[in-house]
């Protein structure tokens, strides 16, 4: 193994969420990943039916020789009764699921406004959880919806998790695009607390775009950058839209131009060696 020069912090790994495939399966996500040279998946728990099961997840790690980095939790409106109609219990299979899969982090979005009951058992949950599983639960921060020129948040108590206040948070660049929000000032709010993050773009427009890095107005090289800088400990998940490739080249396409992408600016740069103490 090549040893890191002197004044270099290693590049976090990178990732591919099985939910940048879509409409294709998480098999073909391990498939790519493998192919195009991915650290890992985030294993993305929804409608489809492989990804509901944990032994068939693993055993697709197993033969394309790709981890799976984290699981983000079925909290999407079109997930809401995958593994259980009830929020908590999502929450708490999610958490196995990362442990039997040998992963130390699971992504979770805030509580939509209807589940009231979920809301107020939300932080003390996400905290039980991670203390008694060793696994980082970690809130992303979300966006409004405009409907009709008509601007409301669906999260309960917003979509900005800082405000609340967790161990671990998610930044998504999608999503500060679709909020409006600085993702430099988010970074920053997040502070220590940051564990994990999806690398995408957006145009600024009022809707989750999850563009390929470098094609939207997110700093997303500036991330990048100071992840690497900062010592990021964390992994660095590819969640892009790839669902209207025609074809899997075109897709795979997309998939590579947001690996290389992330590869250059995770780069580690040399820091000056400290002066000599006379």
């Amino acid at each position: 193994m090549t040893a890191m020069p002197p004044g270099r912090s290693p590049a976090p790994p990178v990732a591919l969420s099985t939910g940048s495939v879509y409409p294709e399966s998480a098999r073909v996500a391990f498939e790519l990943a493998a192919e195009l040279g991915y650290d890992g998946v985030e294993l993305m728990v929804w409608t489809d039916p492989i990804s509901q099961d944990v032994a068939a997840v693993a055993r697709l790690a197993e033969r394309f020789g790709i981890p799976v980095l984290a699981v983000h939790a079925p909290c999407l409106a079109v997930t809401q009764r995958v593994w259980s109609p009830e929020p908590i219990d999502r929450i708490r299979r999610s958490v196995a699921a990362a442990g039997t899969l040998g992963c130390r982090t699971v992504v979770l979005h805030p509580p939509f406004r209807w589940q009231r009951r979920y809301a107020a058992q939300f932080s003390d949950e996400v905290a039980r959880a991670g203390e008694h599983a060793g696994v980082a639960l970690a809130v992303e921060n979300m966006f409004p919806i405009t409907r009709s020129g008509v601007r409301t948040v669906p999260y309960s108590p917003g979509f900005d998790p800082t405000e609340v206040g967790h161990a671990h948070y998610t930044l998504d660049l999608s999503h500060t695009a679709a909020s409006g929000v600085d993702a430099l000032a988010m970074l920053d709010r997040m502070g220590a607390e940051l564990t994990h993050v999806h690398l995408a773009d957006g145009s600024g427009a009022p809707r989750d775009e999850h563009l390929v890095p470098g094609r939207g107005g997110q700093p997303c090289a500036e991330v990048c950058e100071r992840l690497t800088a900062s010592g990021f400990a964390g992994v660095v998940v590819v969640e892009v839209s790839t669902r209207r490739c025609r074809t899997r080249p075109e897709r795979a396409a997309l998939l590579a131009e947001s690996l290389l992408f992330a590869r250059l600016h995770l780069q580690p740069t040399a820091r000056p060696a400290p002066l000599p103490v006379r």
